[in-house]
Order: C-alpha cells, then structure tokens, then sequence
C-alpha cells in the first residue's frame, strides 16, 4: 500500500474505501499478531503491511510471517502516524478480518449499542467484552466507528478479539431478538436472577440513553444498578462493564 493512502486511513471515508484500518506501537500490532496466530482473524487473502523505522526492522522481521514489512524514515514514519510522537510501527489491519465472526458459542450474548459517541467509552466496552468473552458487539447507525484511532487504542487490542457488527438498524435487531434487557431507573435489580434470561442487553447514546420509543412495541425489561441516589447517571462505559461482570459472575 503506498504511504499516501495509508496516511488517508485517518479519515473514515477512505477507511471503507481502502478496506483498510491503522494500528500503532508494539502493544497492540503484537495483539493483533497473536490474535492471527490464534486463528481469531481471518485474512481472507488480504495482506498485511507492516511500516517501520530503521531501528525496529530486526523486531519486525520476527512477525513477517503474518505482516509484509516496509522500511520508512522518521520524516515518513511522522506522516502517516496519528500520535504527536511515534513509536516508530505503523500497520494497516484489512476491515474485513476485524469484522469477522468468531465461530459462534452456545453462550453468546450480545450487547447493542444505540448511537454511543465517545470513542473512550467504545474502547473500553470493548476490552470488557474482550475480558469476559462470549460477547458480540452490534453498533447502530450514527455510531463512532469502531476503528477510529482513538477507539482502537482504547481497546488495548480487545478490536481483534471481540466480533464487531456495524449499522445495525433497531428494525434488524428485532429481527433477529424476540426480548431484550435495558437499563433504566425505575428498573429491578441487575443482580435479579432474570438478568441473565436475555440474549441481547441494550445501551444507549451517553446523553439520551435508550429512546423509548424505539422499545414501546418490543418485549424489553428495564434493569437498574444501584447506587447511592445522589448523582442522576453512570458512565456509559462503567454501566455495560457492572452489566456484562453481573452476566459473567
């Protein structure tokens, strides 16, 4: 791939375009290494391009056999990379590998979240599916995409290992679920036994939470966590965590 479009891989429109998302630094290109060498990503006869400094070459060649090395310089390393200081590795990871579905578990649950915006918050429910596993993440139109650099280095590497599906509608979500579970104030308890009945948990936008319009034709149970009464919301990233701990415990 040459240098100009891996540069265009920062904006999301050439992302689709190119079929083609960036990574950084040694902890996560390594993630995305061991998660191939998992058999947890499928290349799907894409390649994947691995650019590097003069100094980080020897380290490099030890994953050649899932990366196609490229040599740059600091002033072209400076370009194409997203941090105001580069670590000196950039690789370009195919679209396709990283939506694609790990075999599918008796035990899958699924999280659906409606028009979240924040990419930290993506990030990290992202590592708590990862942590827990036997989760699939669908996103709803109008959400941060998932491959955006500050999602992807939230995530500490938990992209590659949690499946991803994108602009999932509401209408194809209750295609697909006949019930859900949402949180919601007036909700019972997450540590009533019936929290763990579903197999999609609903969450919605940081500020507006789940539209109820959207859940006033559906079989949806609202869900509490509770706390102490005296501030009015949780972090959306906090709330799935206790949700999807409660699930696992």
């Amino acid at each position: 791939m040459k240098l100009d479009d891996v540069k265009k891989l920062h904006q999301k429109k050439y992302r689709t375009q190119l079929g083609y998302y960036l990574i950084e630094g040694e902890h996560l290109i390594l993630e995305c290494y061991n998660a191939f060498q998992q058999g947890r990503l499928d290349l799907h006869s894409q390649p994947l391009f691995l650019y590097v400094t003069a100094e980080h070459v020897a380290w490099a060649e030890s994953l050649s056999a899932v990366f196609s090395i490229k040599v740059v310089n600091d002033k072209q390393m400076k370009v194409i990379s997203d941090t105001k200081s580069p670590q000196g590795m950039v690789a370009c990871v195919p679209l396709s590998q990283a939506t694609s579905q790990q075999k599918t578990h008796t035990k899958m649950r699924f999280v659906y979240l409606h028009e979240v915006q924040d990419p930290g918050n993506l990030g990290t429910i992202l590592r708590t599916l990862g942590w827990f596993g036997q989760f699939t993440l669908l996103l709803s139109p109008n959400s941060v995409d998932p491959y955006n650099a500050k999602v992807v280095r939230a995530s500490m590497g938990a992209i590659f290992h949690v499946p991803v599906e994108l602009d999932v509608t509401f209408q194809q979500l209750t295609a697909r679920f006949t019930n859900f579970a949402y949180l919601d104030m007036q909700g019972k308890p997450i540590q009533a036994p019936d929290f763990k009945a579903f197999a999609c948990y609903l969450f919605g936008n940081e500020a507006r939470g789940v539209p109820h319009e959207l859940l006033a034709n559906t079989e949806a149970q609202a869900f509490t966590i509770g706390g102490s009464g005296e501030i009015d919301s949780l972090n959306l990233g906090s709330a799935v965590s206790m949700s999807v701990y409660e699930l696992a415990r």
